[in-house]
Formats: C-alpha cells, structure tokens, sequence
C-alpha cells in the first residue's frame, strides 16, 4: 500500500505529492543539515553564538521529527488495512 497523493491547488495549478510521508521525511532531513550546518558557522563568531546555540537546538528537535513521521506513517496504514512494511524498506 502506498501513501496517498497530497493535492495541493495553486490557483489554475496542481502540485500532485507523491509518497507524502517519504517526501516530509526528506524535507524534516534537510532542515535538519540546514540548522547544524548554518548553526556551526554561526559559532565562529561571538556575536551569533546564540543564535548558533537555537540553531542546534533546532536542529536536535528535528532529529526526534523524523521517527515521529516514520511512526505516523506506519499508524496511517494500518488504520486504512494495509500491511506494516518491513524496516528495512521504510524511507
């Protein structure tokens, strides 16, 4: 069983999302590389330390964003019959 199309209507356009939970996965792991990586530049400088600081802090939650998705996921397809897939083909 596979995840439903996300369908989102842009005025005359369509955005068809395919495989919406693996897509949310990569974005989640992204914003993950986006925070640690602008974050340990910002820790070069005194002055934006701190925001460096919120920056990894982001960061770490994003990290526990990810199995969340996963779980969700797993949740969303027993509840509409499909099979549990096996660890190793999730995203």
């Amino acid at each position: 069983m596979t995840d439903p199309d996300l369908v989102l209507h842009l005025g005359h356009e369509e955005l068809v999302i395919r495989r919406r939970y693996e897509t949310l996965s990569i974005v989640n792991d992204f914003l993950i590389a986006l925070a640690f990586t602008v974050g340990s530049v910002f820790f070069f400088r005194e002055s934006t330390m701190t925001a460096g600081t919120w920056l990894f802090l982001l960061g770490s939650v994003l990290l526990m964003v990810r199995p969340t998705i996963r779980l969700i996921r797993r949740t969303h397809l027993i509840r509409v019959g499909g099979s549990m897939p096996e660890s190793a083909r999730d995203f």
